[in-house]
């Protein structure tokens, strides 16, 4: 199951070759790094969503059901497969999370090839973006003011504003989120993205954060996250929705559980949740989009099942 519509997986047969190849857990990273390397709409992996200093960072986490281990890494640079990297934090150390440069310099230790994240697209939006005086942005309560300039910003010295200006969408953020379920009953579950465009550089999202952007529990399910991180990793949502499934919520239900906690304080927020319980039950609820697409992939049977779901209030809710 993943957050994408099922055009950027490529073709069906290349999950079922990787499924077929590997275990669960190999699964979980091969098929996150298939995605970027083919740059998923162009919000995972390399070429995309460039921070404010027109660099790309890179964002992952694997979760694995039976150990309850994972491994993430956050604001990546110069290597393109985020979630290999991840793998290998996770069965090559006992952390949890590395970020940043020394992120980097473990991924270089480890045999990973350092190489350039942009490309022409990546620049030409980062150029468009100092055109248009550095609009939007992600600063509140500075000066100069900035909704009309770039920065070097400073801070005011009265705070007063608290809203948000900044509109996420599915063209300037998105993330693909995996569950797994092998025929065992084992969950897996992981992430990638290369984050906000225009992102204030060091800024981290939900993603690569257990229990905000994916989380499982083996006798549960797995659950995973998608949208405005920001906002979305306040709320552990997907920690949430695997402890509502564990209370005999149907995904669908725990997923709309998630959405409405959210919505109760940040009414318009962008993103949306996928879950399964071990039993192959799965669902998904969203915000701030009227269709949100995933695809749910059984191996056995070779079949792939989109399913569109239309947003009714503060949930969504599965079409046909």
């Amino acid at each position: 199951m993943k957050c994408l519509p099922p055009e950027y997986f490529h073709q069906i047969n290349v999950f079922l070759i990787i499924l077929s190849t590997f275990s669960i857990y190999q699964v979980n990273s091969e098929g996150l790094s298939e995605c970027e390397n083919r740059q998923c709409d162009r919000t995972v992996g390399f070429g995309g969503s460039p921070d404010e200093n027109g660099e790309t960072t890179l964002d992952s986490l694997l979760i694995d059901g039976p150990g309850h281990r994972t491994g993430a890494v956050a604001a990546l640079r110069h290597v393109k497969s985020a979630a290999r990297v991840a793998w290998t934090v996770m069965n090559y150390t006992e952390h949890s999370l590395l970020v940043g440069e020394k992120a980097t310099k473990f991924a270089q230790s480890m045999g990973f090839k350092l190489k350039s994240l942009l490309t022409p697209e990546s620049k030409e939006m980062h150029e468009q973006w100092l055109e248009k005086k550095c609009q939007p942005n992600f600063w509140k309560n500075v000066f100069p003011d900035s909704t009309s300039s770039c920065g070097p910003y400073k801070p005011k010295w009265k705070p007063v504003d608290h809203s948000t200006t900044h509109s996420f969408n599915e063209g300037n953020h998105d993330t693909i989120g995996m569950i797994l379920v092998d025929e065992n009953g084992n969950v897996a579950a992981g992430t990638s993205s290369n984050g906000a465009r225009n992102k204030i550089p060091g800024r981290v999202g939900d993603s690569p954060i257990v229990g905000a952007g994916a989380y499982v529990d083996n006798s549960v399910g797995g659950a995973a996250a998608t949208g405005d991180g920001d906002v979305m990793m306040r709320f552990v949502p997907s920690f949430l929705v695997v402890e509502l499934m564990r209370q005999g919520k149907s995904p669908t239900e725990a997923t709309s559980e998630a959405i409405l906690r959210i919505k109760r304080f940040y009414p318009n927020f962008f993103g949306a949740i996928i879950a399964t319980d071990i039993n192959g039950n799965f669902g998904a609820a969203c915000s701030g989009m009227e269709k949100f697409h995933y695809s749910v992939v059984r191996s056995d049977s070779e079949e792939r099942r989109e399913r569109e779901v239309e947003v009714v209030e503060a949930i969504c809710e599965n079409i046909g």
